[in-house]
């Protein structure tokens, strides 16, 4: 990935980084990873490739979704440009995704789906260029692919507090007991409630949301360590070999691509970060 530049933007339930080879860098082949997260790629055009083994003959596809911890490897060396959008699997978009989309392994998407609303993408992306246009694009994607199942609404005032209170503590261990406290609640009340009103377990939106914090510090130019630290994790080795596992790629892409932007122009090429629920 350290051959493209890279623009992420980030909302409640997912993620999407959408990539441009640089003129004249050689192509990348992600190595064989799996990861929590649902992926869905796709080009403007065919030409990616997926395999889920190293034995494997390599399969193009113009877009393709793959399964929550399926082991795969991807080829972009046949497009200009590529579209990686993660969904966690437990939200209601993940779980229609997986029902509606899903055939057992890697499953190609359907290409008049493709045809409409990634081109869409592609174009806000270029022609816009902001935050909100893209992720309005990719969430209208993720509806036409899970046939317009809502994403959740937190409305629940006790779920909202813990959420602000996670968000504002996640520089360090937090505990079901510590949020659930924050909520005024039962560990085991809470713990349901949060599943009802965000469509995900604690646990996992812990951690979903340590790095959209690291991705947001990485692409305002922080250091591995210093993002690592203020997210929570370990350290930079931690936040590294978790990154790899989740998405198959290490943190330092966003480093890489906010450096490149930083030497291209001064400043970030299309001004875009972690929009978050703005």
């Amino acid at each position: 990935m350290s051959a493209y530049d890279t623009d992420f933007v980030a909302w409640e339930s997912g993620c999407i980084f959408l990539s441009r080879r640089r003129p004249g860098a050689a192509s990348t082949v992600v190595p064989m990873h799996a990861h929590y997260a649902l992926q869905i790629a796709f080009g403007p055009s065919p030409g990616i490739r997926f395999r889920s083994s190293e034995r494997e003959e390599w399969t193009t596809y113009w877009g393709a979704i793959i399964p929550s911890r399926q082991p795969h490897t991807m080829d972009t060396s046949q497009v200009e440009s590529a579209a990686i959008l993660f969904v966690e699997p437990e939200t209601h978009e993940g779980r229609a995704l997986t029902e509606r989309q899903l055939r057992g392994g890697i499953t190609a998407l359907p290409e008049e789906v493709l045809a409409d609303a990634a081109g869409r993408l592609f174009t806000s992306w270029k022609c816009e260029g902001t935050a909100s246009a893209i992720s309005t694009a990719a969430r209208q994607l993720v509806q036409e692919l899970t046939g317009n199942v809502r994403p959740s609404a937190v409305s629940d005032e006790r779920i909202l507090r813990a959420i602000a209170y996670i968000r504002t503590h996640l520089d360090r261990a937090l505990t079901l007991d510590e949020v659930a406290a924050e909520a005024c609640l039962s560990p085991s009340r809470f713990r349901h409630l949060f599943v009802d009103e965000t469509g995900i377990g604690l646990r996992p939106y812990i951690l979903w949301r340590r790095f959209l914090r690291v991705w947001e510090l990485l692409t305002g130019g922080a250091s591995l360590s210093a993002a690592a630290h203020a997210a929570g994790f370990a350290d930079a080795a931690h936040l590294s070999r978790t990154s790899r596992s989740m998405f198959g790629i290490p943190p330092s892409t966003m480093q890489i691509a906010a450096l490149r932007r930083g030497e291209a122009s001064g400043t970030a090429r299309y001004g875009l970060g972690v929009s978050g629920d703005r």
